[in-house]
C-alpha cells in the first residue's frame, strides 16, 4: 500500500486531529495541561513495526475497530511501562507515590485508553465520514516487540501494512508518551485511502 504526497498530507492532518482530540481529552482527565507534538507518522510494513518501538515492558491498550468497517482492524494505544504507571497514579490522585501496576492501577489506564481511543476515533469518523468505533478495551502488558509480534499472530484479517502514528505528550508536572497503532484491513485501508483522495479533490469550502 502506497500513498500519494497529497493523500499523506491528508492523512497527517487527519493524525492531528485525532491525536489533538485524545490530548484534550488526557487534560482534562489528569487537570493539567497537555502539550503534543506534531504526530510522526509512517506506513511501515507489518513485519517491521517492533523496530519503530523500543524493547522494553510496555503496556497495550488494544481495541477492534468496529462501526461501519466491522472487523476492520485493530487500534492499540501503547505505552512505555513508566508513561503507564504514572498516568495510573496521576488519575487516582496519588502522582509520586510507589505503584506497582496492580489490578486497580490496571482498571484505570484502560479507561484512560478507552476514553482516549473513543475521542480519537469520534474526530477521525467526522473527518472521514463513516463511523468507526473502538470495542471493548483488552489490557496487554508485555515487552513491546513480543506484543505485537502475539497480536499480528493472532490476527485472520489480511494485513499488509499499519498506519503508525506516534504522538509525544507532555505536561510541566509530567511526561507521559504513547503511540497510537492502527491495524487496517486492506479493504478498510482501500477505503480510507479513497475517501482521502475524495477529500484532495473536493476539500471544505470548495
Amino acid at each position: 500500500m502506497e500513498f500519494t504526497s497529497e493523500q499523506m498530507d491528508a492523512l497527517q492532518e487527519m493524525a492531528n486531529i485525532g491525536a489533538a482530540h485524545s490530548a484534550t481529552t488526557l487534560s482534562q482527565m489528569l487537570d493539567t495541561r497537555i502539550g503534543m507534538n506534531v504526530p510522526d507518522i509512517n506506513i511501515v510494513d507489518i513485519g517491521k513495526v517492533g523496530e519503530f518501538l523500543t524493547d522494553e515492558l510496555t503496556t497495550m491498550i488494544i481495541f477492534e475497530l468496529q462501526g461501519d468497517i466491522p472487523h476492520g482492524g485493530f487500534l492499540v494505544l501503547h505505552f512505555p511501562r513508566d508513561s503507564a504507571i504514572r498516568t495510573a497514579g496521576i488519575m487516582q490522585g496519588s502522582a509520586g507515590a510507589v505503584h506497582t501496576f496492580d489490578e486497580m492501577d490496571q482498571s484505570t489506564i484502560i479507561e484512560v485508553g478507552n476514553i482516549m481511543i473513543s475521542s480519537f476515533l469520534s474526530a477521525t469518523s467526522d473527518l472521514l465520514g463513516f463511523m468507526m468505533l473502538p470495542s471493548p478495551p483488552v489490557l496487554v502488558v508485555d515487552m513491546a516487540h513480543a506484543a505485537i509480534t502475539s497480536l499480528i499472530a493472532q490476527m485472520t484479517i489480511d494485513v499488509d501494512d499499519v498506519i503508525l502514528f506516534q504522538v509525544r505528550l507532555s505536561s510541566e508536572e509530567y511526561n507521559i508518551a504513547g503511540n497510537i497503532l492502527i491495524f487496517l484491513e486492506i479493504s478498510t485501508l482501500r477505503k480510507v485511502e479513497a475517501r482521502l483522495e475524495e477529500m484532495i479533490r473536493s476539500p471544505p469550502g470548495a
